[in-house]
């Protein structure tokens, strides 16, 4: 008789697997940012997504002002023999300008930020000049035309302050407050609901029994997601029962923008989920060649798209950071931006299955030298959940490599923002 054999999430190779590339590719392919502007004012705009370019209203500096704390005076009045004498006549404070015109051979008392006088081009700082009474000596070397802050320098109306498909940052409040802006337009949030799945699973508080655990992984989504800026819905944990999974996915499917589950997609008699997703959508890929994290089902539910992301720990976190925040980036009408990758020196033998991209716990440091070094955090299980809380950073071991030695050079994602 003749058997026919079925790869599974467990197999070292499988040719039906997805790259790391091609399943980016594929999932931006298909995310668009999700629909619907709102105007929200500036304090609760924080990580909010623009939806349109912000101009510039005014010039910054609005006038010409001072870099420095000194004195203001004309160029012309330089004495090319130095040791130029200046009579003091007023000050321009910072809110408090100086009304006059200053006339040949007279300076001004001038404050950083402070505006500056008409008849003045020049601020010489208060560290070289020496005072004899009402009137000032400038250092040799003082030059004409120093210290002093043009209109517009750092922007000019009318100028793209901000652009559409930006992340406000707590910079970018501050540059909008600078121009008087009080409200800008941005995306709405995408709304992502997500739940886990398996009879195994019992929330904290829970007295557990023989063969149950809590549940780590919504917990851990939930702070994953709150990085971004969506609408976070939780189902809590759903049975292994295929009705029950069969009512999540419908409850989900037509207020979301993205349903997140975790846990059954493999291939096992009591995984629905894959089952249930194909009876109501669609699964364009669900198995992608790296380790931690093989088992990720990628497709669509109604309008919502869908991520259905392995049960162990560490696979959740990593196919999240990896797949899901890129999409939810794009989805939030931002571009998603790839994690910073460095170079570092491996300080441990890792041991690697050609045919797979690795992603191992690591624990990026500097050696005596300043160089980046990265060591291993111990067991690279998937379900070792402490070594991810040990790790601030993930090394990289290409997909057709096989060991990494000692000392060998090696790319590093460092986890500081991610996690």
């Amino acid at each position: 008789m003749t058997r026919t054999q079925t790869t599974t999430c467990m197999d070292e190779f499988d040719p039906a697997a997805q790259t790391v590339e091609q399943a980016l590719a594929n999932i931006h392919a298909l995310t668009e940012p999700a629909r619907g502007i709102e105007r929200v004012g500036l304090r609760d705009a924080l990580d909010r997504v623009l939806a349109r370019d912000v101009h510039a209203a005014m010039d910054v500096p609005p006038e010409r002002n001072s870099a420095m704390d000194g004195y203001a005076f004309a160029g012309r009045d330089l004495d090319p023999e130095g040791g130029t004498r200046l009579k003091l006549t007023g000050q321009s404070l910072a809110g408090h300008p100086f009304s006059g015109t200053l006339g040949a051979g007279e300076c001004i008392r001038i404050m950083t930020g402070a505006v500056m006088p008409d008849g003045a081009d020049s601020v010489v700082m208060q560290e070289r000049v020496e005072i004899d009474g009402d009137v000032i000596v400038l250092a040799p070397g003082t030059g004409a035309g120093e210290n002093v802050r043009l209109p517009g320098q750092d922007v000019c109306r009318g100028d793209v302050l901000l652009g559409a498909g930006r992340a406000i940052n707590a910079a970018d409040i501050g540059l909008l407050a600078s121009q008087g802006i009080a409200e800008v337009d941005v995306r709405r949030r995408p709304v992502v609901t997500y739940f886990s799945t398996g009879d195994e699973l019992r929330g904290i508080g829970e007295v557990l029994a023989s063969g149950q655990i809590y549940d780590s992984n919504r917990h851990t989504l939930h702070a994953l997601l709150r990085r971004l800026s969506v609408e976070i819905r939780d189902m809590g944990v759903i049975p292994d029962e295929p009705q029950a999974i069969l009512q999540a996915f419908r409850d989900a499917m037509d207020t979301s923008d993205m349903v997140i589950t975790t846990g059954g997609v493999s291939v096992g008699d009591a995984d629905y989920v894959k089952q249930t997703l194909e009876s109501l959508g669609r699964i364009d890929f669900w198995k992608i060649a790296m380790k931690p994290g093989r088992p990720l089902a990628f497709g669509r539910l109604g309008n919502a798209l869908f991520f259905g992301l392995p049960g162990n720990p560490v696979s959740t976190m990593a196919t999240f950071i990896l797949f899901v925040r890129p999409s939810l980036q794009r989805l939030m009408g931002a571009e998603p931006r790839e994690p910073l990758t460095l170079r570092a020196r491996c300080l441990n033998r890792l041991r690697k299955t050609p045919g797979r991209t690795d992603y191992q716990r690591g624990i990026l440091s500097r050696d005596e030298s300043g160089r980046p070094v990265v060591g291993t955090t111990g067991l690279q299980g998937s379900h070792v959940l402490s070594s991810m809380s040990r790790a601030n950073a993930l090394i990289v071991i290409p997909l057709e490599a096989g060991d990494v030695e000692e000392g060998t050079e090696v790319d590093v994602i460092p986890l500081d923002g991610l996690i």
